[in-house]
């Protein structure tokens, strides 16, 4: 794996989560389910490890990161609510 292989795992991941936040936010959990199994599929390679990047590359990393990030906080905006009715239910009986 070279530095633009990394580049591209992340810049498909910024793709999927950012797909994923819009899934979750109407509500369409069948296509919020799709995407997570293709982002986990697009981690897998990279479980081996990843080489270091540098220069411009690692800045274009961070920022994919802060993306992926800010994603997955407007999906967990949505489904944290969600997760706390479900906890609450199930502790009631």
């Amino acid at each position: 794996m070279n530095a633009d292989d990394v580049l591209a795992i992340y810049e498909n991941l910024s793709g999927l989560t950012g797909q994923m936040a819009h899934a979750a936010k109407a509500g369409d959990w069948h296509e919020f389910a799709q995407l997570n199994m293709e982002a986990r599929a697009q981690v897998a390679p990279a479980v081996a490890g990843m080489p270091a990047l540098t220069g411009a590359k690692r800045l274009s990393k961070i920022e994919l990161l802060k993306q992926l990030m800010a994603n997955d906080r407007a999906i967990r905006d949505v489904t944290e609510p969600w997760d706390e009715q479900v906890d609450r239910a199930l502790h009631a009986h």
